[in-house]
């Protein structure tokens, strides 16, 4: 059991969830979608609970985000992060509310933005993990976006696993070459000391490869004309020329609208204002 544990909780785990999760391989509802379609969904979502202070509204919405998260089948290491952040969270505002003379009134209060970040953040993940990096760019681009964005946000996605694996490399040579500590000391500090100094001298090889692969990137983009043909209409419209809307697409926001309004009904049967 602790082996397994152990090969779950690897950067080589890590490093294929971030895979997936930048190249939407995971499947679910919103990865067969118009990706326009999807950035169009989750700007409802986004911008919608921010018009409120009603608890039962942004209740409503919490849960359509969950759902939502549900459906586009968002990996175990994104929504890890997300219930461990917002947890952390939680109890940071809790602490120093208490600290500097907060009552339950504030707490109440901060529990409602909580629950505004919360429903943002959960639309977020599933929007995002359920478009690879060509579809968020191409939906950018049908946006009139400047298309040096949309090329920024497709090289990001393609840089991060990269990233990860060169991570992984300086690091493993970093152990190889720095001996452990004798003793690991109370709870193990001396250890973790130890780990985190070879993170820390890890990065500046990751940065330098990082700069030499973006220059050599860029300059292969440029020989074979990506700035023009990025700025050109016709390259545009012949990229773009296979996004089209569908009938579950409409559906989709059609539901979507439909839940968001049920839920401001819901909050004038019965409101709860903070």
């Amino acid at each position: 059991m602790a082996r397994k544990q152990r090969d779950i909780l690897s950067v080589e785990w890590i490093k294929l969830e971030l895979i997936r999760t930048a190249y939407a391989t995971r499947g679910g509802l919103f990865t067969i979608m118009d990706p326009r379609a999807v950035i169009i969904w989750y700007a409802i979502l986004a911008f919608v609970p921010w018009f409120t202070h009603n608890v039962t509204v942004l209740a409503g919405l919490f849960v359509l985000g969950a759902i939502s998260v549900v459906i586009a089948r968002v990996g175990p290491l994104v929504l890890g992060l997300f219930i461990i952040g917002l947890g952390f969270e939680i109890i940071y505002l809790v602490i120093a509310s208490l600290m500097f003379g907060g009552n339950w009134e504030t707490l109440i209060a901060l529990g409602v933005l909580n629950l505004k970040l919360g429903a943002v953040s959960m639309a977020s993940m599933a929007a995002f993990v359920s478009l690879d990096p060509e579809k968020l760019s191409d939906a950018l681009l049908s946006f009139r976006a400047p298309h040096l964005l949309s090329f920024g946000v497709s090289y990001g996605y393609r840089m991060l696993p990269i990233m990860v694996e060169e991570f992984n490399t300086v690091f493993d040579g970093y152990r190889l070459r720095m001996m452990a500590p004798d003793k690991p000391g109370f709870l193990a500090w001396r250890t973790i000391v130890h780990w985190g100094k070879m993170a820390v001298l890890s990065f500046y090889p990751i940065f330098l490869n990082t700069a030499k692969n973006v220059r050599t990137t860029v300059e292969a983009l440029e020989t074979r004309g990506f700035t023009y043909a990025q700025s050109d209409p016709r390259g545009r419209k012949l990229r773009l020329a296979y996004l089209r809307i569908t009938p579950l697409d409409v559906a989709v926001l059609a539901t979507t609208i439909i839940l968001v309004v049920g839920c401001f009904w819901l909050g004038a049967a019965f409101p709860v204002y903070r």
